[in-house]
């Protein structure tokens, strides 16, 4: 088959593109950051270049990649702040790349996926996608949007044999997480949320350092699983805890969670989180 791996330039997209590249498919792997999936080329991946937020270089892309038969959509950041101090410049990009850019790539492929009758599309999520987390308002609604993109795509795709499945992770052990502390320590500096920010930062730094989360691995054999089962799941959702969040954020009373997640960024936790 041949796969295009979005956001392929680390974490889980790089591990994934490596991955099924091994098992035989011809995989193009997809970011803008083009030097740092040299090392895939040993593997047999061919790197594109790819910004989704530009319509010609995502054309190119798609177009370089040819009939294409799997597109996975990886690509995405997570920019946390407090919503009141986010500039509106910075919630259009998270959109931007989170959503529009997805969204877009699949526009791309699809019709000659229906051509031929056949085609997969796996979107990376999150469990970000159900629960909202402490400071990571416009994130979360990006994650939102995937969701219901996700599945509102496998209803219109169902009739021209096209499989959508939506890969929704928990807390993986990648930058991702030491990239949004920074950005929402950043954020906040000199408002009325910069101590809060500051805790919550501290913890996410720690927390995303920790080896009890889930290697990106883990992420691609459910990746895997959706490129290669005759019948995928619609959803995944691999990572210590994933499953566990999304329970817990629909059974919980909703002033319940709220305070969950303010505890998770308390004095005393940051403390506890510094001596890890």
């Amino acid at each position: 088959m041949i796969i295009l791996v979005t956001g392929a330039s680390s974490g889980i997209g790089f591990d994934a593109a490596r991955t099924l590249a091994r098992k035989g498919h011809t995989v193009y792997a997809a970011a803008r950051r083009t030097a740092l999936m040299e090392p895939l080329k040993a593997d047999g991946v061919i790197p594109l270049y790819l910004d989704v937020c530009d319509e010609s270089s995502m054309e190119a892309c798609v177009a370089a990649a040819g009939a294409v038969d799997v597109l996975i959509n990886n690509a995405g950041y997570g920019y946390f702040a407090p919503l009141e101090c986010a500039s509106m410049e910075d919630a259009r990009r998270q959109i931007e790349v989170n959503v529009f850019g997805l969204a877009r790539l699949c526009q791309l492929v699809l019709p000659g996926m229906r051509e031929r009758g056949h085609g997969r599309i796996i979107n990376v999520g999150s469990v970000a996608g159900h629960a909202p987390m402490y400071f990571g308002g416009w994130y979360n609604v990006s994650k939102y949007s995937v969701t219901a993109f996700s599945d509102a795509l496998r209803m219109e795709m169902k009739p021209f044999g096209i499989q959508v499945v939506l890969i929704e992770p928990g807390p993986i052990r990648t930058n991702w997480g030491i990239i949004a502390a920074d950005h929402l320590a950043d954020s906040a500096q000199g408002t009325a949320y910069s101590e809060a920010a500051l805790r919550e930062a501290a913890v996410m730094r720690k927390g995303y350092s920790l080896k009890a989360l889930s290697a990106p691995s883990v992420v691609t054999r459910r990746i895997v699983k959706a490129v290669c089962s005759r019948r995928p799941r619609t959803h995944y959702r691999p990572g210590v805890g994933a499953s566990s969040i999304v329970f817990w954020h629909t059974v919980l009373p909703t002033r319940w969670w709220d305070a969950l997640m303010r505890v998770l960024g308390s004095p005393s936790l940051a403390r506890f989180a510094e001596k890890l």
